[in-house]
């Protein structure tokens, strides 16, 4: 395998072109103070990180956490523990605390990085290095600035063999038992997928400017990151996603560059007094993914940035994030398409109604040997070294693919996977519910939202509110029932079972009432 630019080390991601002094990053996190740092300096950040690491005895392969809202600190630990050997664990801080201590034992994380206000999320048998702590514990205190010469794993097929040799992060993802899955990622494979993005930039290369707000525990997230970083793009971190600072954002550092989930555009597309206030004119390219694209969404996101070519982007974890691209004979892309598969990832529908439409199997160079610990979920999802996505696609007469739906009954919210199931155990233990259902609705802004049906205990009354706050306290937030929805019996189908269609259909009659759903 041919890494770009002969790169064999994803913490080196920075180094590709000439940043020169040139911004690499701008922190936005103080919304009163900005922090810049050119490529020369965050380099060297990325550096004293890995050298902290080596001072403190830590060995290659180890693995280090990272829990934390988006913030430079975040990607110079994911850089500087790549470059050592380590291997880099960034840990979603939405996750309840005990789910959040499932990952460091799954994981076998032996230090952390945390800032203060996610701390106490930590195990108390972790060592932490704490972003915002000055004393001996604290960040500053950690680095250890000089020079260091990058760890090189091993290269090519051999590196394909000998999958410990090679990795680069493990990034956790929900499952259908859902506790999170590990997904090992090597550094060759996310090389490779970085490397269809990227063609040599010359000196005079137009500098480009995007914004990372997508959370960086998400291959999302970090996926825009490096390869921003790649092409010598100005990275924006945002740390949360709010639809008027960040259109203030584009208009004030004239992006160029934009992506993200169809839940931001729709929250952004209903701005229309300060959109119509502010200069977008300077994006000129878009990609929406995650979840799925809509006609009606895409004329609205044009209408707010007139000059942007936008696309709908598709990728797995597990698979890898670069899997379509542009058709080979140079065809135009059709609007909602996810584009023509590149030229060295495999690609099957499996289990459809016909040749031409079933579920997405993948085979390509960044695809995981596998998750970690479970070899059930492994078997389950990877067959003769193909990924089954579970995402129901069509492939029409030009070879263009097309999202259908989800294969299972897991649905989409703001770009979190939920599974009823989990959520139905987790309400059913509330002390007041003797059975519960959830299903999705519509959503104008998150695309589908959960919709909890409930059969209370003889004799308890627990109201909406009780419920939404139960499941808020000891759950994903993401995952909290919008609505709740109290029944004496759940409806059957012929067959004895749950009808789900039924409470599915009057889920979406309850969110139109509401508002929530045109």
């Amino acid at each position: 395998m041919i890494h770009p630019f002969g790169l064999r080390n994803l913490g080196d991601i920075l180094r590709l072109p000439a940043h020169g002094e040139s911004v690499a990053v701008i922190d936005l996190r103080d919304a009163t103070q900005s922090r810049s740092e050119s490529a020369v300096e965050f380099d060297e950040l990325c550096v004293a990180v890995s050298r902290g690491l080596l001072r403190r005895g830590v060995k290659r392969g180890a693995r280090i956490g990272i829990l934390a809202e988006n913030r430079l600190e975040f990607i110079a630990c994911y850089c500087g523990t790549m470059r050592m050997g380590a291997v880099a664990v960034p840990v979603n801080h939405k996750l309840p605390r005990a789910t959040i201590e499932h990952i460091f034992r799954d994981s076998g994380i032996e230090l952390a990085f945390s800032d203060a206000a996610r701390r106490s999320h930590l195990p108390s048998t972790v060592p932490v290095i704490d972003f915002d702590a000055t004393g001996a514990t604290g960040f500053d205190a950690f680095l250890d600035a000089g020079p260091m010469d990058t760890w090189l794993p091993a290269d090519g097929a051999r590196a394909a063999r000998r999958g410990d040799d090679d990795l680069a992060e493990i990034l956790y993802t929900s499952g259908s038992t859902g506790l999170p899955k590990g997904v090992p990622l090597g550094h060759h494979g996310q090389l490779w997928a970085i490397g269809h993005y990227l063609e040599p930039l010359p000196v005079s290369a137009p500098q480009e400017t995007t914004i990372v707000v997508a959370p960086l525990y998400h291959m999302n997230g970090l996926f825009n990151i490096t390869v921003a970083l790649a092409k010598r793009t100005t990275v924006i971190l945002l740390p949360r996603f709010d639809a008027r600072r960040y259109l203030d954002t584009v208009a004030c550092y004239r992006c160029t560059v934009l992506s993200g989930i169809p839940t931001m555009f729709a929250l952004m597309v209903r701005e229309r007094e300060l959109v119509e206030q502010l200069d977008l004119r300077s994006v000129h390219d878009i990609t929406i993914g995650s979840a799925p694209l809509t006609d009606a969404l895409l004329a609205q996101v044009h209408a707010v940035f007139p000059n942007a070519q936008i696309k709908n982007g598709y990728g797995t974890t597990e698979a890898g994030p670069a899997v379509f691209g542009p058709h080979p004979d140079g065809r135009p892309r059709p609007p909602l398409s996810l584009g023509y598969p590149f030229a060295d990832v495999q690609c099957a529908l499996v289990d459809g109604p016909s040749a031409e439409q079933g579920v997405l199997a993948l085979r390509t160079p960044a695809l995981t040997h596998g998750y970690l610990n479970q070899p059930q979920a492994t078997a389950s999802r990877m067959r003769d070294g193909w990924y089954l996505t579970g995402d129901v696609v069509r492939r029409d007469a030009a070879g263009f693919y097309f999202f259908v739906g989800r294969a299972d009954d897991m649905f989409i919210c703001g770009g979190e996977n939920i599974y009823p199931g989990e959520i139905e155990k987790l309400l059913e233990r509330h002390a007041a519910v003797a059975q519960a259902i959830v299903v999705p609705a519509p959503d104008d802004i998150k695309g589908q939202i959960p919709v909890a049906f409930i059969v209370p205990r003889k004799g308890a009354a627990p109201s909406a509110e009780e419920i939404k706050q139960y499941a808020l306290r000891e759950g994903p937030t993401f995952a909290h029932p919008r609505f709740v929805e109290f029944i004496h019996s759940l409806p059957v189908s012929g067959t004895h079972k749950i009808d789900r269609a039924a409470l599915t259909a009057e889920a979406a009659r309850i969110v139109r009432a509401a508002g929530r759903s045109q």
